[in-house]
């Protein structure tokens, strides 16, 4: 295909599309929509796209192959509907693709080849004495088989002439640019917690060029963010912004807002401070411990997890800032960016692989146990969370950004005690704040209390917007919302609690 411009590139995908439906249509969308490839990325052809009536079932839609500088082939168990001879429309597209000289890239589905229909199979193999092959298991991992085809192919073609942003020489800084004093304190720090054991030279130029943060003798973007003597002089986005606010809204006035800079490893200390200085805490006792230990509402590793990931995983080719923002209810850390190709906010709630966005920055956040690399941190959250007996905390994207949100104890002594409720309904609630959820049984079998008088407790609970009833019959249950709901809103309270336990 002639371009209009030689940096912008045309796909088609090819595949049996009933069996991979699902799996297109996600490429397509992740291609149309990500900041860089959508950059590189014209036209991504899909057969379904066309409208119904200008189809044509016998037309394998050949020249589209041939007007497109990418064949992509996803390639599966099933061969495909066959022509009279005996070829399916994916094989004569691969064909003509090859014939035509096109770039072709084959991602092929699941590992086992005997599983796949015989006609396949071969096409597989075939293919594989052509050229590399990719294999995924799942959706996301055909997405970031994708990616990285894709940035492969648009850097030998001198289209995306860039490496990643930790990883490049920072523009004017010089090694005096460097404090020493924050390189000493950082070895230092990862001896201590036993994340480093320096054999070498601990010269700080050696310790980073050790930790891959120069370049040709000068410091990389991750060098100055992390131990530069004044990043802001380099990077205008790289503060972060701290508000405090009363309500439960983002509007004025501010209780207390502060932006810090610096180093990376002090904003992040800094950003963990502000927070813990806005949530509650509990001063226990020396029969605790030799020092009265403090408990913070919020543990303060789910506080420091989603500060660090926003500051180590963010875009800083985003212009915005990461904002840490304490309302009444909760706490919400915004992170300029998405996530990675690949990583969804489902997955995040799930045991995943870890896939740092800029991994000369976490490298060193994780010699110093601000960080992990095994890709537990979010599931360690959500642990957390659930031990202090907190709701499990919300990861979302909304527009350019991704939010971490972090649910407050509302239910604190305090309220617990302005509420006036029996003795009955307090041993609920302290309950619920350990079990997450109570249902009409599990109440009587607590308090001793008969069925029609669990019913109207548990009533009078979710009337005053303290409890919420959930789901029906023996699967109801009432559990706390996240925050205290006006007139019990989002609840039932004059429902029939099921049976269930």
């Amino acid at each position: 295909m002639k371009k209009p411009d030689a940096n912008r590139y045309s796909i088609f995908i090819s595949s049996v599309q009933k069996e991979l439906a699902e799996e297109r249509r996600a490429v397509k969308d992740f291609i149309t929509h990500d900041p860089l490839l959508s950059r590189f990325i014209s036209d991504v052809f899909l057969f379904e796209d066309i409208p119904a009536g200008d189809r044509k079932p016998d037309d394998i839609y050949l020249s589209e192959v041939e007007q497109r500088d990418i064949y992509l082939a996803i390639f599966g168990n099933e061969y495909g509907w066959k022509n009279k001879d005996g070829k399916s429309p994916t094989e004569l597209e691969f064909e003509h693709a090859t014939r035509t000289h096109s770039e072709r890239l084959i991602f092929i589905k699941g590992n086992n080849d005997k599983s796949r229909e015989p006609e396949m199979a071969k096409l597989v193999a075939r293919a594989g004495r052509q050229l590399t092959r990719r294999r995924f298991s799942d959706t996301p991992g055909l997405i970031r088989e994708v990616y990285a085809s894709l940035v492969e192919f648009l850097e030998n073609r001198g289209a995306l002439r860039t490496t990643p942003f930790d990883g490049s020489v920072c523009g004017g800084a010089t090694l005096r640019d460097i404090d020493k004093s924050r390189v000493t304190a950082f070895v230092e720090t990862a001896e201590a917690v036993g994340r480093l054991k320096l054999k070498g030279s601990r010269v700080p130029k050696t310790v980073l060029q050790n930790f891959n943060l120069l370049r040709d003798g000068r410091p990389t973007n991750a060098a100055i963010l992390l131990f530069g003597k004044n990043p802001r002089r380099f990077f205008n986005n790289v503060q972060v912004h701290c508000l405090h606010f009363h309500g439960t809204e983002k509007r004025k006035p501010i209780a207390s807002q502060q932006p810090y800079e610096g180093s990376l490893i002090e904003v992040i200390d800094e950003a963990v401070e502000f927070v813990l200085g806005k949530i509650d805490r509990r001063v226990g006792t020396h029969a605790e411990s030799t020092q009265a230990p403090v408990t913070f509402e919020i543990p303060r590793a789910v506080i420091l997890e989603a500060i660090v990931n926003a500051v180590a995983h963010r875009n800083y080719d985003h212009n915005g800032f990461v904002q840490v923002i304490v309302f009444a209810d909760r706490v919400e850390v915004w992170n300029p960016g998405e996530l990675p190709p690949g990583l969804t906010p489902d997955m995040l709630r799930k045991p995943h692989g870890p896939i740092p966005r800029n991994p000369l920055i976490a490298e060193p956040l994780f010699r110093i146990k601000y960080a992990e690399k095994v890709g537990t941190g979010t599931t360690d959250m959500i642990a957390d969370c659930r031990a202090a007996g907190l709701p499990e905390p919300d990861f979302e994207q909304r527009g350019p950004h991704f939010v971490v949100t972090l649910w407050r104890d509302w239910l604190t002594t305090e309220v617990i005690a302005s509420l006036n409720l029996n003795d009955r309904q307090q041993r609920a609630i302290k309950h619920i704040r350990q079990k997450r959820r109570i249902t009409t049984i599990r109440y009587q079998e607590i308090t001793g209390a008969s069925r029609a008088t669990a019913k109207r407790d548990l009533n009078n609970l979710a009337r005053q917007g303290i409890l919420v009833l959930k789901g029906a019959g023996r699967g109801a249950h009432y559990e706390a919302p996240k925050k205290r709901l006006i007139n019990g809103s989002n609840g039932s309270p004059g429902g029939d609690i099921g049976n269930g336990s």
